[in-house]
């Protein structure tokens, strides 16, 4: 019997005690039946044959044996050949010896439950020998079985997304694991990344179907099985699972061996590589020091300052850049070759030998030759450019000199010989003049300069300068130039002079036209501004004064018109000399930019805009008097009509507040009124009519009146709204009257009230007012939890009076508001007040209550104090209070 260490044992163990009764779930016992079967035939294909039935195929024992025999490798004792039961139980009994001779335990199973067809001890016994040869030997990092199975997995799957294997059921129910593992092994044959957790379906049939096709895996479940399974059954997985497991581990060590072969060649090529980078790398570095020796050991020395130093700036460009490289290449080829003798040594491999002359020594030798070469070279270089430098610095501060006199004299020939003096201004000349001194001045300064450059010159030819012919040749034309300069500068110098007299007498000239010509090109100028000037006025008088300015101006045209010709002789006079004495005037005339042509110009447009003017003036004044007329047309018809408007209104506002007569007689005599308003209308239109001539002429003002027709529309239409208000208030009181019972007296007391409180007359009352308004006829909003009478007995006066005075119940308040504002507008009218009071006071007499409570409230002493009340009241309602009240009050 085989031994197994003791955590083997101990799993074992634990299986063989599984719960057979688990397999009465009939999912779980097809899953099993499904995959046993392909488990079992994936196995018996080798040996030829394969079964259907898994508790009918295995009851002769044969085809068990048979199994056992491929799984294991080992021969069984021969079988028995018969077909009676007893010959049955005989060849399953040798093979449960067998299963029991490799270390398992079988419990409660025996070869009359399996020659008998029992499907529940068939299938555990499959899965015992299931574990035994197909998971118990399964390691991974120190563990095995089925914790090295699910160890190998989740090793397999982790880098995957959507994958998490934590046992053999649920974790597998998606298909991604066994995708995961086929990807894992054998990329090419899934596409990973279009794979979705939530097509289990999918899932499942690729990885069953790509197993089976390629990887020799048969197809022990369908997809179905597991889908459509709460929990599937773990032993089903696990068998399904460790054929991948085999599958895969199998490749893997043919992987490893081929690894291995990789890394020895991998080996060999590396120091072949390695032979052919020495070989090359010595070839390149021999070469370079082939090609620098002669460089650094020319000695040859340059004409020039410039190409010496070119030298230098080589040779150190040899030290800085060139040669590090090249110091670094030779140490990392004496490391490489160092490196590849050990790896051979190491390999057993014959030492290198490089080609000839390519050694380590013969490389080192010739290093030695280059710095050989090398020493001296810098030094030899420095001393060669200071003897340079002496002859350079002579010859470029012969340039210098030279460059800065040639700068100097450059086009000075060109300009001593210009005749530009011939068609210049005196000023001009003056400044030619003072300009041709300083360069006088200047040319005796740069005498020593050209002495200088001389002495230089002669020096270098002393010394041998190398290019002392071009030295010679530019000191001879500075010399040759030098001359020439001296006798242009006194030509130039006599032909100034001549030509500043002859400038100085027209320069004279000049200056008296400028300076009578610019003050009267100035009063043209204003002349003909004043002349076109588009003027605005808007009374008689305006347009008067202008025409008397412009008589004033027509005064003056004739002391004008000589001042003219005055101007215009003076440059008859210039013209006169430029031509007698053959002068070439250059440009106008410098002191100012006006022209005689430019002069009698102007002075044509001022004599043709004058009777312009004249006309322009005469229709001006025409116009101004018929707008005149029209001002004083509206005026009239306006003084008459605003005030008319305004009488009216204050006999309205008079009529509505006095309360003369019945409400009746009140109507009728507002109707009168608004038939005679209405009949003033034509008025009104007529008014209009005169507005509309005064707007289309343009009339913005009128002195004669207060009144626009803004005014008088607007009043008009507040005339034509009040009458209709007032009318239409009276109407509704006498509604209200009728409707409501309300006396004619307590009506008056009623306006009374409100007029007395609405103190700006608008006809309404704020809320303040309103609620003073209904306090001063006893109505009691500071209490509101009392009975709401609309009245005060003299109790409850007493008690407003003590207590309270101003001081009103806001609820109350708010409840009457309410009423007679509901728009909440802030305002009250009078109707709205009379609304109020009628319904609060539909049957009593409120005069009388009020006269009865103030009795009460006097008692026997028949008086109440008028101090009392103004102690109590604001000033407001106290006053009203007594006034109505008078008899009841003591003084």
């Amino acid at each position: 019997m085989d031994m197994y260490d003791e955590d083997d044992t101990i799993y074992m163990q634990q299986e063989d005690s599984w719960d057979r009764d688990l397999l009465l779930d009939p999912a779980w016992e097809k899953q099993q039946r499904k995959t046993f079967t392909a488990w079992c035939n994936s196995h018996l294909r080798k040996a030829g044959t394969q079964i259907e039935n898994i508790e009918e195929d295995f009851r002769d024992g044969l085809k068990l044996m048979l199994l056992l025999e491929v799984i294991s490798g080992e021969r069984l004792a021969k079988p028995e050949r018969g077909k009676m039961r007893v010959h049955k139980i005989s060849n399953v009994n040798k093979a449960l010896d067998f299963i029991a001779s490799k270390g398992v335990k079988l419990v409660s199973i025996g070869a009359e439950e399996i020659v008998d067809g029992n499907a529940k001890m068939t299938l555990g016994m499959i899965w015992t020998i299931i574990l035994r040869f197909a998971i118990q030997d399964i390691s991974v990092e120190e563990t095995s079985a089925k914790e090295g199975l699910l160890l190998w997995c989740q090793r397999k799957t982790a880098p995957y997304k959507n994958v998490n294997i934590q046992n053999f059921h649920i974790s597998w129910k998606d298909g991604l694991g066994f995708c995961a593992l086929i990807h894992r092994h054998r990329p090419e044959l899934i596409d990973y990344g279009k794979l979705r957790k939530d097509d289990p379906m999918t899932n499942l049939n690729t990885a069953f179907d790509v197993a089976e096709k390629y990887l020799d895996i048969p197809k022990m479940l369908d997809a179905e099985d597991i889908v459509g399974t709460a929990r599937p059954d773990e032993k089903a997985i696990m068998t399904y699972v460790s054929s991948f497991y085999h599958a895969f581990s199998g490749a893997q060590k043919a992987e490893t061996a081929a690894n291995r072969i990789c890394k020895v060649l991998a080996v060999n090529q590396e120091n072949e590589q390695l032979m052919e980078d020495y070989e090359k790398l010595a070839s390149d570095l021999l070469e370079w020091i082939r090609r620098t020796i002669p460089w650094l050991e020319n000695r040859a020395p340059e004409n020039t300052m410039q190409a010496m130093q070119q030298k230098l700036e080589d040779f150190r460009d040899y030290r800085r850049l060139h040669k590090p490289p090249k110091v670094q290449e030779k140490c990392q080829l004496e490391i490489n070759f160092n490196t590849l003798q050990t790896k051979l040594r190491l390999s057993n491999r014959p030492a290198f030998m490089p080609s000839e002359g390519k050694m380590v020594s013969d490389i080192s030798n010739a290093w030695g030759s280059l710095e050989g070469a090398e020493k001296g070279y810098e030094e030899w270089l420095l001393n060669e450019i200071r003897r340079l430098e002496r002859l350079d610095h002579l010859a470029e501060k012969f340039r210098q000199k030279a460059a800065i006199h040639e700068a100097w004299t450059e086009g000075e020939e060109e300009i001593l010989q210009e005749k530009d003096f011939e068609s210049a201004t005196l000023s001009e000349i003056k400044a030619l003049l003072k300009k041709h001194e300083a360069f006088e001045s200047d040319l005796a300064a740069h005498q020593d300069r050209v002495e200088q450059i001389a002495a230089i010159a002669q020096e270098l030819n002393e010394l041998d300068y190398y290019d002392s012919p071009s030295v010679n040749a530019r000191c001879q034309r500075i010399c040759d130039q030098w001359d020439t300069l001296g006798g242009l500068t006194q030509k130039r110098s006599e032909a100034l002079q001549r030509t500043e007299k002859l400038l100085e007498t027209i320069d004279q000239l000049y200056l008296e036209f400028a300076k009578r010509a610019a003050p009267f090109n100035n009063w043209m100028e204003g002349a003909m501004e004043d002349l076109q000037d588009t003027f605005i006025v808007h009374t008689i008088e305006e347009i008067q004064g202008l025409s008397t300015a412009h008589e004033q101006f027509k005064a003056t045209l004739p002391e004008a018109d000589k001042e003219r010709q005055a101007i215009l002789g003076i440059q008859n006079e210039i013209t006169k000399i430029v031509q007698t004495y053959h002068v070439n005037i250059a440009g106008t005339n410098p002191y100012t930019a006006i022209n005689p042509q430019e002069i009698n110009a102007k002075w044509d447009k001022v004599r043709q805009l004058v009777p312009q003017r004249d006309q322009a003036l005469i229709e001006e004044h025409a116009r101004q008097q018929n707008n005149e007329r029209l001002r004083k047309q509206f005026a009239n018809q306006a003084n008459v009509i605003g005030p008319w408007i305004q009488t009216k209104m204050e006999e309205i506002g008079r009529i509505s507040i006095e309360m003369l007569g019945t409400l009746e007689d009140q109507l009728t005599h507002l109707r009168q009124y608004e038939k005679s308003i209405v009949n003033y209308k034509p008025k009104i239109d007529q008014l209009e009519g005169d507005h509309q001539l005064i707007q289309e002429a343009l009339i913005f003002d009128n002195k004669h009146t207060n009144y626009t027709m803004e005014h008088i529309r607007v009043g008009w239409e507040q005339l034509l709204t009040t009458i209709a208000r007032t009318i239409n208030e009276i109407e509704n009181q006498i509604l209200t009257r009728d409707a409501k019972g309300i006396s004619q007296e307590q009506m008056n007391e009623f306006r009374a009230s409100f007029n007395h409180f609405d103190r700006d007359h608008s006809g309404t009352l704020g809320a303040e007012e309103f609620k003073a308004c209904l306090i001063s006829l006893g109505f009691d909003i500071a209490n509101d939890s009392q009975k709401r009478t609309g009245l005060m007995d003299a109790e409850d006066f007493r008690a407003c009076l003590i207590s309270m005075g101003y001081n009103l119940g806001e609820a109350e308040f708010s409840r009457i508001m309410s009423i007679v504002d509901p728009n909440r507008l802030g305002v009250i009218t009078f109707q709205a007040f009379i609304d109020f009071m009628s319904r609060e006071t539909a049957d009593t007499d409120t005069a009388d209550q009020v006269m009865a409570s103030f009795k009460v409230l006097a008692g026997d002493k028949n008086y109440i104090l008028a101090d009392e009340l103004r102690r109590e009241l604001p000033p407001d309602q106290a006053e009203y209070c007594i006034a109505r009240m008078a008899p009841y009050l003591w003084p």
